[in-house]
């Protein structure tokens, strides 16, 4: 049953995708536009509201100063304990938040609204701050899970909603800290990560570039552009020959090259792309699609979320200049070869996150 209701979600998202605003790549072959419908929104808005509540299986990534950290999730993050990890919950918190706007019927019942308003106190919120404070775990999630924690309060930032400001108003304090530590770090790390996982440097500075952005913080703004500058403007010849790795979730050039997108003039950029990537300016590059063998195994799935992120990256890039506008194509190849397996019934090593990383190579489109 489970996989006749795979199958039908996949040609209903190729249905979808099929009568959807068609252009031409370089190569005159049609392609689609990826666009959030409301079943499609449907289909992501399950992933995470079936699990923000979900307290175990738990990875909790701490470390352990005494027999007196031994404690529940729910217990040591009592906002962020569900969805099997920190920055899984808070990005699947982005995720509601992000789709509720859009599509406010998706909680005609309220029950998600009651779950967030029980877990997003001032109270709740208080202990997170005590548990990052704790001098074991000052660096815990940095700075991935930090950078979630941003995109979660831009989105709310945005929202002219009553629940949705009285929320933001509860997290400033943790945002504030995690801000605060973002910008004492950023001067100490003499050497970018350019891991294909969470460490990524690149990655979560563009999430925490939009947050600054988009609240006009121009503090950490000029952290992050005076930082990234100094890790990445000198870098060259980045070959994707060598990516992936085996359970990446990231492309470090790909998320590199999209985000001094976001820092430099366009002139300045495509300089610098073509020093670093000359290959995406050539009209037939084509990226292969990570293939995934077992999604039940929590490592292997990541590629499904390369693809996603894959698919992010190359679409945004491809707005920058006329040269690049081919890209697309392959961002669509990529955001169509994972969607099709995208379920809440699907194993809870992908459920659990998978949907955010759709939803956000959609917004990239």
């Amino acid at each position: 049953m489970k996989k006749i209701c795979s199958n039908i979600f996949a040609l209903s998202v190729l249905l979808f995708f099929g009568c959807n605003n068609p252009s031409k790549n370089e190569e005159g072959v049609q392609v689609e536009d990826v666009k959030l419908s409301l079943e499609l929104a449907q289909q992501i808005y399950a992933m995470p509201t079936h699990c923000i509540e979900v307290e175990y299986p738990n990875k909790l990534g701490q470390v352990l100063g005494s027999d007196a950290d031994l404690k529940s999730p729910k217990s040591l993050r009592p906002v962020f304990y569900g969805c099997f990890d920190w920055h899984s919950s808070v990005h699947g918190y982005w995720s509601v938040i992000k789709l509720l706007k859009e599509f406010p019927e998706l909680d005609k019942d309220g029950k998600m609204r009651k779950v967030l308003n029980t877990h997003i106190t001032p109270e709740n919120v208080q202990t997170e701050i005590d548990f990052f404070n704790d001098k074991n775990n000052l660096g815990f999630e940095r700075t991935y899970g930090w950078a979630w924690l941003f995109k979660l309060q831009e989105e709310l930032a945005s929202w002219e909603d009553e629940d949705g400001q009285r929320w933001k108003v509860a997290l400033q304090p943790l945002v504030d800290l995690l801000v605060k530590r973002y910008i004492e770090y950023l001067p100490k790390l003499v050497y970018p990560i350019r891991a294909g996982q969470h460490d990524n440097s690149a990655f979560s500075l563009s999430l925490s570039l939009d947050y600054a952005n988009s609240v006009g913080d121009e503090a950490f703004k000029k952290s992050i552009k005076e930082n990234s500058l100094r890790l990445f403007q000198n870098d060259k010849n980045c070959d994707l020959a060598y990516e992936p790795s085996g359970y990446d979730f990231l492309s470090p050039c790909l998320e590199e090259a999209y985000l001094m997108s976001k820092l430099m003039e366009k002139n300045e950029y495509l300089t610098w792309l073509k020093g670093f990537m000359s290959g995406l300016f050539d009209p037939s590059f084509e990226l292969k699609p990570a293939i995934v063998k077992d999604r039940t195994d929590g490592k292997l799935v990541h590629l499904d979320g390369l693809n996603y992120s894959r698919a992010a990256c190359l679409s945004g890039i491809s707005k920058i200049d006329g040269s690049l506008k081919h890209l697309k194509g392959n961002a669509i190849e990529h955001f169509n070869f994972s969607i099709a397996n995208l379920s809440a019934e699907d194993d809870y090593m992908g459920s659990h996150w998978l949907g955010t990383f759709a939803l956000y190579a959609i917004g990239r489109f």
